[in-house]
């Protein structure tokens, strides 16, 4: 490392759990909860408003709590699954840590939390899919009796529910000949859903909220217009009846809404760099601007509110922290720190993440971030050993924040790049469809041409180039060493997919509706068959000469393990150098606090051996 001013970091700082994290604040804003390791597992403690002497609820030893919240001033639910298979169970405890029950303890089950119903202190609106693997219907859960009423049974092609404020439910969404969508409605419960729109899955109409009276929506949609718009709609008819707020380059991606007074408060969209919102009341624009002071240079936003809405927790953070959060008394204008996420490590020991952009080699302009060992810059950045990392998703984004992974490589002395590739979210409907029959070409050829604009500019050594991902982004990472076998000199693949057949054959039963829409985003076995063989990189693996590192969770929903076992024995016949790392209790991803130890240390010799 040619900067030897700077302390190597011990790989646990960055991968670590937080000592606390996850912070909420009771209804009456009376307690405080917050998630903190407990044999090495994430488990909630709940204290009063001042943290003194917090209590433990919750003794999970085999796996993190997936995310919790309060339903009421004394209940609350978290949600756990079983050694990754994301099919998440619902239990509830007493915030004095008494009564825990499970709610939805069923094998191969799946739940997601509808609506808390606020007004309704001891009932919630769940969905499983306990009847049909496939579909998920909505419940009515008391939380005393642990019933579960179902509101509508699931005609098999519903994907979404949505309430009002009086937690009915008025809006549904349908897959109609697995490719169109349809938006339902009604007015009360009593009656029959009907189709009001029918959009194809390319375009979006997305209802946020009901306005103040339920009678009419703020949706964000792209009907009509590239970029997604904040308009106020008529849900009985999908008429658009005023576009509130839009944007010439990005999505609209967030909708400030106050539960208390029943009003549109802000909109927001993330740029390159910052997240910009725009407000329609005072008192949010107040604080905002209160916070912006108090922070200046960094992210901010509120965590959790109690329902009065004058407590708050704020999150605060930047590309070179992992964050802290803060207690804010609104009524006081008095902020309290109440912890910080990481402690352990500083921030200018760390590395600033810079927003850059390069244009493909059909003229995109592709917006990315460039993260350089700390004491570089971008004039004095020269042959560095990198790493390039395009996310997964592959319809997700990069954003400028901290990122474990990114100043755990910067610390070790790598450049690191990351690519808002075609396909992207928040760049606009034709920006993403772009990307679609197009995995491993154009949406490649980003990649590629992200890594030339690196080595043209100085930054990278051309001899010392890794690329690396995770999901999609593992996907590309081994298509990259098929497609462009000398560019890289190694390749770490994170639970990524190597074979388009398998893996459309081995989606997770709740994905099946959606198929024929998959057909046509990612490409149909039957009619696209010499596309995906071409661009499926277990079928291609004669091409790869680079060594690889593969790491995979048995239990993965999504990419199935055999993606990763196929890859390894084509590898493994034709002799070339491929590490396989197996995690019998991980899924996507490697969530154990022990796991991902093993792992990014087996990935810091990886790098070390072939890029230095």
């Amino acid at each position: 490392m040619e900067n030897n001013k700077v302390r190597t970091i011990p790989i646990e700082d960055f991968f670590r759990n937080s000592e606390k994290s996850s912070f909420d604040i009771s209804p009456d804003g009376r307690h405080i909860s917050f998630m903190a390791p407990y044999k090495s597992r994430m488990n909630i403690f709940v204290s009063g408003i001042d943290l003194c002497e917090p209590k433990q609820i919750t003794f999970e030893e085999e796996r993190d709590i997936a995310g919790y919240m309060w339903a009421n001033n004394n209940r609350i639910l978290f949600m756990k699954d079983d050694s990754g298979d994301e099919n998440f169970q619902l239990y509830g405890v007493d915030a004095d840590g008494t009564d825990m029950r499970p709610y939805t303890k069923m094998k191969g089950v799946r739940t997601h939390i509808l609506d808390d119903l606020e007004e309704i202190d001891d009932e919630i609106l769940i969905e499983t899919n306990q009847r049909n693997p496939e579909i998920f219907d909505p419940y009515r859960l008391n939380l005393k009796t642990g019933e579960m009423t179902m509101l509508a049974e699931n005609p098999g092609n519903i994907q979404a529910w949505m309430t009002d404020h009086d937690g009915k439910l008025r809006i549904a969404y349908s897959i109609v000949d697995g490719v169109n969508q349809e938006m339902l409605y009604r007015d009360t419960e009593n009656e029959e859903f009907r189709p009001v729109i029918r959009t194809s899955f390319k375009e979006d109409v997305s209802a946020i909220v009901f306005t103040a009276d339920n009678k009419n929506v703020y949706a964000i949609t792209n009907l009509g217009r590239d970029k997604s718009a904040l308009v106020l709609m008529n849900p009985a008819t999908a008429e658009e009846l005023e576009e509130i707020f839009t944007n010439d380059r990005y999505d609209i991606s967030g909708v400030g809404w106050s539960n208390l007074h029943k009003k549109l408060t802000a909109v927001s969209y993330a740029g390159h760099k910052d997240t910009v919102r725009h407000f329609f009341d005072a008192e949010a624009e107040r604080i905002n601007q209160r916070l912006s002071a108090a922070f200046p240079n960094h992210k901010f936003g509120t965590a959790a509110t109690n329902k009065a809405e004058d407590m708050r927790i704020i999150y605060v953070g930047n590309d070179r922290t992992r964050g802290a959060y803060y207690l804010y008394d609104v009524k006081a204008d008095k902020l309290s720190k109440i912890a910080d996420l990481s402690p352990w490590l500083k921030e200018e020991e760390l590395s600033p993440m810079l927003p850059v952009v390069y244009t493909s080699r059909d003229g995109l302009q592709i917006e990315a971030y460039l993260t350089l060992p700390n004491g570089y810059s971008l004039e004095t950045a020269k042959h560095l050993p990198s790493v390039v990392i395009p996310h997964g998703g592959p319809w997700a984004r990069d954003y400028w924040c901290y990122d474990s992974e990114v100043q755990f490589l910067a610390n070790r002395g790598y450049a690191v790049f990351q690519m808002n590739f075609r396909g992207s979210t928040g760049f606009g409907r034709k920006f993403k469809e772009l990307s679609y029959k197009q995995w491993g070409q154009t949406m490649q050829d980003d990649i590629t041409d992200g890594v030339l604009w690196l080595i043209d500019n100085g930054y990278a050594d051309p001899k010392r180039i890794a690329i690396y991902g995770g999901s999609y982004g593992g996907y590309a990472t081994l298509q990259a060493l098929v497609k462009t076998p000398e560019l890289f000199a190694c390749g770490v693949d994170y639970v990524g997919v190597s074979n388009l057949f398998t893996f459309l054959n081995t989606i997770p039963p709740y994905w099946k509706p959606m198929l024929e829409m998959m057909y046509e985003q990612v490409g149909n076995p039957e009619s696209d068959k010499e596309m995906l063989a071409a661009n499926s990189p277990a079928l291609n693996a004669e091409k790869i000469v680079r060594p690889l590192f593969i790491a995979q969770g048995a239990n993965d929903p999504r990419v199935n393990k055999a993606e990763s076992d196929q890859m390894v024995e084509a590898l493994r016949k034709r002799g070339v150098e491929v590490d396989y790392m197996v995690k019998d209790n991980e899924g996507h991803g490697f969530h154990n606090e022990e796991n991902r130890f093993e792992f990014y240390h087996a990935m810091e010799r990886f790098l070390k051996k072939y890029i230095g």
